[in-house]
């Protein structure tokens, strides 16, 4: 897993932070943010940080670890970690990833942190792809695309349809070249060429699309065939079967 986990300890007791701690250095993609001592401490503490995991006592002096969630406006995957067994069927009604019990062992601890980075990672695949789908459901006033959003390891990246020189086939994939840089998205070129405005993208051959605003100079070029210069320096072939659309396009007036 790449991503870094964030960590908030909760605990009265400083030898059992400590001890949290201590488990967590064997752990390289876990960061500690912040400590609390108290329920009010623990509040501040993760509605600043917005942990991921949040290692929760359940008795403390003001106010007990389920105070301290309901307190929240969101819940961090929560790790109970206390010396009582009676509160274990009240912290799953809270939905808690795992009740530790004191004391424990490095494998127990471990078996509940793997645990936790499995299901922050499911967590950010469901809300990242509920973000893709939301954005691609929003309607251009044009009736065109606008953006393409385009999921990457753990980046989502937004690139404005007029930003793109070209969009080339790759297998099951375009390529969306944008400068120097590109990006992949899995897609096929006639769905895509169905989505993007005719006047701006236009299709020069079966695997590659250009936009037309991006087009510096046409070349000729052998077999009746033309080459098309990108201002990026890219160039394209524009092969026999697109030249009478291509021509069409270039010959209408545009506004």
């Amino acid at each position: 897993m790449s991503a870094v986990l964030t960590v908030v300890i909760v605990d009265d007791e400083p030898l059992a932070r400590d001890r949290v701690r201590e488990l967590l250095k064997s752990h390289r993609d876990v960061k500690i943010v912040g400590e609390a001592r108290n329920g009010q401490e623990a509040i501040q503490t993760i509605t600043l940080q917005r942990p991921d995991i949040v290692f929760l006592d359940v008795q403390m002096p003001d106010m007990d670890g389920f105070e301290v969630l309901k307190a929240l406006d969101s819940i961090p995957l929560t790790i109970f970690v206390t010396a009582f067994d009676a509160y274990a069927l009240q912290a799953f009604e809270f939905h808690a990833l795992d009740y530790l019990m004191k004391p424990f062992d490095r494998d127990r601890f471990s078996k509940a942190v793997n645990h936790a980075k499995l299901q922050a990672t499911q967590r950010t695949d469901r809300d990242t792809s509920r973000i893709i789908r939301l954005l691609e459901d929003i309607k251009p006033k044009t009736g065109y695309l606008e953006r393409f959003v385009i999921k990457a390891g753990e980046t989502v990246h937004f690139i404005r349809t007029s930003e793109v020189d070209s969009i080339e086939a790759e297998g099951n994939y375009v390529r969306l070249k944008v400068g120097n840089s590109s990006h992949l998205l899995r897609d096929t070129l006639n769905k895509i060429e169905s989505q993007v405005d005719p006047r701006m993208f236009v299709r020069i051959h079966r695997s590659t699309i250009v936009n037309m605003d991006r087009v510096r100079e046409l070349q000729t070029w052998a077999r009746g065939e033309y080459r098309v210069v990108l201002h990026s320096g890219a160039s394209h072939i524009l092969s026999r079967s697109y030249r009478e659309h291509f021509e069409s396009v270039i010959s209408k007036p545009t506004g």
